[in-house]
């Protein structure tokens, strides 16, 4: 009689352990389609410092503040992302001379490569307005000199990470294209959105492991 209780009880253990991995893959795979939808809408920014010295690291903010005013200057009113990655392609060199000329105001020779790359994968990432799941995004990439140092990781389409930006966050991601339903996740109107861009990642890196 104890033996056929105790198989029973393991029994609900087994069922209850593979509802469980069951409901986390469906939460995944939603997860990943959701990355995925919102990476076809953006341009990421990834800017590497020369080094991991305070001064590179200034550095490094200062070019990313120069390469994103010069950026949107770039963007037409009401443009999609397509528009903007053709136009940041037209215009890598001068995006690479203005990071240049930021260097060389600050006493430096380092070389500035620009180029946009289809695939990066970055890490969830939380800024003052807004968050991003980890995943991979087409990148605006800066490389300063040895591009050695720290990262800095934020958007370059739609302009979300400047500060001069005068719409609110929501409105600056509704007119580059973004639906309600992908502004709400990214600015948290969507509860316990970090929390799911952090599940997204140990999904993410799970999934990398095994392949």
């Amino acid at each position: 009689m104890r033996l056929e209780k105790g198989s029973k009880t393991l029994r609900r253990w087994e069922l209850a352990l593979l509802l469980g991995v069951a409901f986390a893959a469906m939460a995944g795979a939603w997860l990943c389609s959701q990355q995925a939808d919102l990476a076809d809408r953006i341009l990421r920014l990834h800017v590497i410092a020369n080094s991991d010295s305070e001064e590179d690291q200034s550095l490094k903010l200062a070019v990313r503040d120069r390469i994103l005013t010069t950026a949107e200057a770039l963007y037409e009113p009401g443009g999609t992302v397509e528009d903007a990655k053709q136009a940041l392609s037209a215009a890598l060199p001068e995006l690479a001379q203005a990071g240049a000329e930021v260097v060389a105001q600050y006493g430096y020779d380092y070389p500035v490569a620009v180029s946009l790359q289809p695939q990066v994968w970055f890490p969830t990432k939380e800024y003052q307005d807004f968050a991003l799941p980890a995943g991979n995004y087409q990148a605006l990439r800066v490389v300063i000199g040895d591009g050695a140092g720290q990262n800095w990781w934020c958007v370059v389409f739609p302009p979300l990470c400047l500060g001069s930006v005068s719409e609110t966050t929501s409105e600056t991601a509704l007119s580059a294209g973004l639906d309600e339903q992908q502004v709400a996740l990214i600015t948290g109107e969507s509860e316990g959105y970090v929390v799911k861009f952090k599940a997204l990642e140990i999904i993410d890196s799970i999934r990398e492991h095994f392949s």
